[in-house]
Protein backbone atom coordinates (compact mmCIF):
# COMPACT_ATOMS: atom_id res chain seq x y z
CA UNK A 1 0.00 0.00 0.00
CA UNK A 2 1.47 3.36 -0.95
CA UNK A 3 1.91 6.18 1.56
CA UNK A 4 -0.81 8.31 -0.04
CA UNK A 5 -3.42 5.58 0.52
CA UNK A 6 -2.14 4.99 4.06
CA UNK A 7 -2.53 8.68 4.86
CA UNK A 8 -6.04 8.65 3.39
CA UNK A 9 -7.03 5.66 5.55
CA UNK A 10 -5.54 7.23 8.66
CA UNK A 11 -7.53 10.40 7.97
CA UNK A 12 -10.82 8.51 7.67
CA UNK A 13 -10.78 6.21 10.71
CA UNK A 14 -11.27 6.82 14.42
CA UNK A 15 -8.66 8.84 16.26
CA UNK A 16 -6.20 7.15 18.60
CA UNK A 17 -6.20 8.26 22.22
CA UNK A 18 -3.57 10.63 23.58
CA UNK A 19 -2.03 7.71 25.50
CA UNK A 20 -1.72 5.62 22.33
CA UNK A 21 -0.23 8.57 20.47
CA UNK A 22 2.31 9.07 23.25
CA UNK A 23 3.12 5.36 23.32
CA UNK A 24 3.64 5.26 19.55
CA UNK A 25 6.03 8.21 19.70
CA UNK A 26 7.87 6.85 22.75
CA UNK A 27 8.34 3.47 21.09
CA UNK A 28 9.80 4.98 17.93
CA UNK A 29 12.19 7.18 19.88
CA UNK A 30 13.36 4.68 22.50
CA UNK A 31 12.77 1.04 21.55
CA UNK A 32 14.64 -1.18 19.05
CA UNK A 33 12.55 -2.37 16.07
CA UNK A 34 9.71 0.13 16.65
CA UNK A 35 8.00 -1.12 13.50
CA UNK A 36 6.72 -4.02 15.58
CA UNK A 37 4.15 -1.71 17.20
CA UNK A 38 0.58 -2.04 15.89
CA UNK A 39 0.01 1.65 15.24
CA UNK A 40 -3.06 3.70 14.39
CA UNK A 41 -4.60 1.76 11.49
CA UNK A 42 -4.23 -1.70 12.96
CA UNK A 43 -5.02 -0.45 16.44
CA UNK A 44 -8.44 0.79 15.31
CA UNK A 45 -9.04 -2.54 13.56
CA UNK A 46 -8.16 -4.53 16.70
CA UNK A 47 -10.36 -2.27 18.79
CA UNK A 48 -13.28 -2.77 16.39
CA UNK A 49 -12.86 -6.55 16.31
CA UNK A 50 -12.75 -6.63 20.09
CA UNK A 51 -15.89 -4.51 20.34
CA UNK A 52 -17.67 -6.84 17.89
CA UNK A 53 -16.60 -9.93 19.85
CA UNK A 54 -17.14 -8.24 23.24
CA UNK A 55 -14.81 -10.76 24.96
CA UNK A 56 -14.54 -11.39 28.67
CA UNK A 57 -11.16 -13.14 28.53
CA UNK A 58 -8.49 -12.14 25.99
CA UNK A 59 -5.05 -13.68 25.49
CA UNK A 60 -2.34 -11.74 23.69
CA UNK A 61 0.89 -13.50 22.75
CA UNK A 62 3.47 -10.77 22.24
CA UNK A 63 2.86 -7.59 24.24
CA UNK A 64 5.73 -5.46 22.90
CA UNK A 65 5.16 -1.96 24.33
CA UNK A 66 1.44 -2.48 24.89
CA UNK A 67 -0.27 -0.64 22.03
CA UNK A 68 -2.31 -3.59 20.78
CA UNK A 69 -3.27 -4.64 24.32
CA UNK A 70 -4.70 -1.20 25.05
CA UNK A 71 -6.69 -1.34 21.81
CA UNK A 72 -8.02 -4.86 22.46
CA UNK A 73 -9.03 -3.89 25.99
CA UNK A 74 -11.36 -1.23 24.55
CA UNK A 75 -13.89 -3.89 23.55
CA UNK A 76 -13.64 -6.09 26.63
CA UNK A 77 -16.65 -6.75 28.84
CA UNK A 78 -16.85 -5.03 32.21
CA UNK A 79 -15.05 -7.25 34.69
CA UNK A 80 -13.05 -8.98 31.98
CA UNK A 81 -9.29 -9.46 31.81
CA UNK A 82 -6.67 -9.28 29.09
CA UNK A 83 -3.80 -11.70 29.66
CA UNK A 84 -0.70 -10.65 27.74
CA UNK A 85 2.67 -12.39 27.48
CA UNK A 86 6.00 -10.69 26.72
CA UNK A 87 9.37 -12.45 26.77
CA UNK A 88 11.48 -9.28 27.25
CA UNK A 89 11.28 -7.90 30.82
CA UNK A 90 12.51 -4.42 29.85
CA UNK A 91 9.88 -4.09 27.12
CA UNK A 92 7.25 -5.38 29.55
CA UNK A 93 8.17 -2.57 31.95
CA UNK A 94 7.37 -0.01 29.26
CA UNK A 95 4.02 -1.68 28.62
CA UNK A 96 3.24 -1.58 32.35
CA UNK A 97 3.84 2.18 32.47
CA UNK A 98 1.46 2.79 29.58
CA UNK A 99 -1.18 0.39 30.91
CA UNK A 100 -1.23 2.59 34.01
CA UNK A 101 -1.47 5.76 31.91
CA UNK A 102 -4.39 4.21 30.03
CA UNK A 103 -6.09 3.38 33.32
CA UNK A 104 -6.44 -0.34 32.60
CA UNK A 105 -4.03 -1.97 35.06
CA UNK A 106 -6.98 -3.56 36.89
CA UNK A 107 -7.98 -5.31 33.63
CA UNK A 108 -4.54 -6.47 32.51
CA UNK A 109 -2.53 -9.51 33.60
CA UNK A 110 1.01 -9.16 32.25
CA UNK A 111 3.24 -12.26 32.18
CA UNK A 112 6.96 -12.15 31.42
CA UNK A 113 8.59 -15.27 29.99
CA UNK A 114 8.23 -17.99 27.38
CA UNK A 115 4.66 -18.07 26.07
CA UNK A 116 4.81 -21.80 25.36
CA UNK A 117 5.59 -22.39 29.03
CA UNK A 118 3.08 -19.86 30.37
CA UNK A 119 0.06 -20.79 28.24
CA UNK A 120 -0.34 -24.33 29.68
CA UNK A 121 -0.43 -22.83 33.19
CA UNK A 122 -3.44 -20.62 32.39
CA UNK A 123 -6.63 -22.37 33.45
CA UNK A 124 -8.82 -20.00 31.47
CA UNK A 125 -11.22 -20.28 28.54
CA UNK A 126 -10.56 -17.41 26.13
CA UNK A 127 -13.03 -15.58 23.91
CA UNK A 128 -10.33 -13.89 21.84
CA UNK A 129 -6.64 -14.64 21.21
CA UNK A 130 -4.19 -12.36 19.40
CA UNK A 131 -0.94 -13.95 18.19
CA UNK A 132 1.82 -11.46 17.40
CA UNK A 133 5.11 -12.85 18.71
CA UNK A 134 7.91 -14.92 17.15
CA UNK A 135 6.76 -15.74 13.63
CA UNK A 136 8.76 -18.97 13.68
CA UNK A 137 6.53 -20.29 16.49
CA UNK A 138 3.08 -19.34 15.20
CA UNK A 139 1.98 -22.92 14.70
CA UNK A 140 3.22 -23.84 18.19
CA UNK A 141 1.28 -20.92 19.70
CA UNK A 142 -1.84 -21.86 17.78
CA UNK A 143 -1.71 -25.46 18.91
CA UNK A 144 -1.01 -24.41 22.50
CA UNK A 145 -4.05 -22.11 22.71
CA UNK A 146 -6.60 -23.91 20.54
CA UNK A 147 -8.16 -26.03 23.27
CA UNK A 148 -8.34 -22.97 25.54
CA UNK A 149 -10.53 -21.05 23.09
CA UNK A 150 -14.30 -21.41 23.49
CA UNK A 151 -16.50 -22.58 20.62
CA UNK A 152 -17.40 -19.45 18.69
CA UNK A 153 -14.27 -17.71 19.98
CA UNK A 154 -11.72 -15.96 17.79
CA UNK A 155 -8.00 -16.27 17.11
CA UNK A 156 -6.21 -13.44 15.32
CA UNK A 157 -2.75 -13.98 13.82
CA UNK A 158 -0.77 -10.97 12.65
CA UNK A 159 1.85 -10.57 9.89
CA UNK A 160 0.77 -13.72 8.06
CA UNK A 161 1.62 -12.30 4.61
CA UNK A 162 5.15 -11.32 5.69
CA UNK A 163 5.75 -8.55 3.16
CA UNK A 164 4.17 -10.79 0.51
CA UNK A 165 6.99 -13.31 0.82
CA UNK A 166 4.69 -16.24 1.69
CA UNK A 167 3.13 -16.00 -1.78
CA UNK A 168 6.50 -16.11 -3.54
CA UNK A 169 7.90 -19.64 -3.84
CA UNK A 170 11.36 -18.17 -4.45
CA UNK A 171 11.41 -16.80 -0.89
CA UNK A 172 12.84 -19.55 1.31
CA UNK A 173 14.19 -17.78 4.40
CA UNK A 174 13.43 -19.47 7.72
CA UNK A 175 10.75 -17.06 8.94
CA UNK A 176 8.88 -17.11 5.63
CA UNK A 177 8.92 -20.92 5.57
CA UNK A 178 7.56 -21.12 9.11
CA UNK A 179 4.74 -18.68 8.35
CA UNK A 180 3.94 -20.51 5.10
CA UNK A 181 3.73 -23.76 7.09
CA UNK A 182 1.39 -22.08 9.60
CA UNK A 183 -0.80 -20.65 6.85
CA UNK A 184 -1.01 -24.02 5.09
CA UNK A 185 -1.99 -25.70 8.35
CA UNK A 186 -4.76 -23.15 8.89
CA UNK A 187 -6.01 -23.67 5.34
CA UNK A 188 -6.54 -27.37 6.06
CA UNK A 189 -7.90 -27.01 9.62
CA UNK A 190 -11.61 -27.87 9.45
CA UNK A 191 -12.21 -26.88 13.08
CA UNK A 192 -12.27 -23.20 12.20
CA UNK A 193 -13.75 -20.63 9.85
CA UNK A 194 -11.09 -18.36 8.36
CA UNK A 195 -10.61 -15.05 6.59
CA UNK A 196 -7.63 -12.83 5.78
CA UNK A 197 -7.60 -9.05 5.98
CA UNK A 198 -4.82 -7.53 3.90
CA UNK A 199 -4.34 -4.84 6.52
CA UNK A 200 -0.68 -3.76 6.84
CA UNK A 201 1.04 -7.16 6.67
CA UNK A 202 -1.96 -9.45 6.72
CA UNK A 203 -4.23 -10.54 9.57
CA UNK A 204 -5.81 -13.99 9.85
CA UNK A 205 -9.22 -13.93 11.52
CA UNK A 206 -10.14 -17.41 12.71
CA UNK A 207 -13.39 -18.48 14.36
CA UNK A 208 -13.50 -21.75 16.26
CA UNK A 209 -16.53 -23.80 15.23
Amino acid sequence: MNSQVEEYISDHIGLESSVLSELYRYTHLNVPYPGMISGHEQGRLLSMISKLANPEQILEIGTFTGYSAICLAEGMKTGGCLHTIEHDDEIAEIASVFFEKAGITDRIALYVGNALEIIPSLDIVFDLVFIDASKKQYLDYYQAVFDKVKSGGYILADNILWYGKVANSQEQDETTCHLRRFNDFIREDTRIEKAIIQNRDGLFILRKI
